[in-house]
């Protein structure tokens, strides 16, 4: 995929400028070591134009994910929105995903960065794993222990680790990789979250070894709106095997149901589950068909 022309313009550090001609600083840590940190976020074409999903909320967990791990955040959130619709408008896109992006300045040292470098790009982006029901395989790749990494923080780094069980994944046959936690419990897909159904609840994992996504409490918030009990436990794999539906959910991946894991098929039709019926609702939510404010 091509995600810019020679015309596409990216905001980086206080100006637009054409993504064909920016530059990378050889010496950068992010360059070296992944210290660097991003979201992403995307703008839906809703009847009142576009507008960016949450992206509060996004750019909250931006400066967080600095503070983290202790790169320099220096930028009015208020003002990265703004810039945000800007970028949208100057490159003429209505729907689109977009991608901040914090980098460190030059430090071959492995010490915390006293520069950082903003960037933000977008593009049009269809859901991430496609529109089809997902063929998921239990990853032999485990997430990082959350007490050798900030694993609630979206560093780049840490990306190595989603790659390398995609891939795992893809080389096998499958969409997608599910992975384990360093307990053995179930955690999440390689960059999403991923809820079961059973006998009529909802379950996911606790919060405490995964990445607890926006998009994950937004599901959350659904199934309060809709009456549907949402339960957060520790899942085995074997409660992935017998459960009655699945889907995973993201801010690229929006809500996306699960066929089968491994060698097992789900038996409940997708259309009847009520994973089914969250991701309309999250549609309509995006899409500001509903009241937005009830559920957010």
């Amino acid at each position: 995929m091509k995600y810019y022309d020679k015309n596409t313009l990216i905001y980086l550090d206080g100006a637009f400028v054409k993504a064909s001609e920016a530059a990378l600083n050889p010496f950068a840590q992010s360059l070296h070591y992944g210290y660097a940190v991003f979201d992403g976020l995307r703008a839906y074409n809703t009847h009142n134009g576009p507008r960016i999903f949450k992206a509060d909320k996004h750019f909250d967990r931006l400066k967080k994910s600095c503070e983290a791990v202790n790169i320099p955040y220096r930028w009015s959130n208020r003002e990265l929105i703004d810039k945000c619709y800007e970028l949208l408008a100057i490159n003429n896109l209505r729907e689109a995903y977009i991608r901040p992006l914090v980098l460190t300045g030059s430090n071959m040292h492995l010490t915390s960065s006293t520069e950082a470098n903003l960037m933000i790009a977008a593009w049009e982006w269809g859901p991430y794993l496609g529109q089809n029901l997902l063929r998921v395989c239990i990853s032999d790749i485990k997430r990082p222990n959350p007490k050798s990494f900030k694993t609630d923080s979206k560093i780049s780094g840490q990306y190595v680790n989603s790659i390398l069980a995609t891939t795992e994944a893809i080389n096998r046959g499958f969409d997608e990789a599910l992975m384990l936690d360093h307990e053995g419990f179930v955690a999440q897909a390689s960059s999403e979250n991923i809820f079961i159904e059973k006998d009529f609840k909802i379950y996911t994992p606790p919060a405490k070894n995964i990445f607890p996504g926006i998009t994950r409490q937004t599901v959350k918030n659904i199934c309060k709106k809709l009456n549907f009990e949402v339960v957060e436990k520790q899942l085995t794999v074997e409660d992935i095997y017998t459960a009655d539906s699945a889907f995973l959910c993201g801010t690229a991946a929006e809500i996306i149901g699960i066929k089968q894991v491994d060698d097992v098929i789900y038996q409940e039709e997708w259309e009847h589950s009520i994973g089914a019926s969250i991701q309309r609702r999250y549609k309509n939510l995006v899409l500001e068909n509903e009241n937005y404010e009830v559920i957010i």
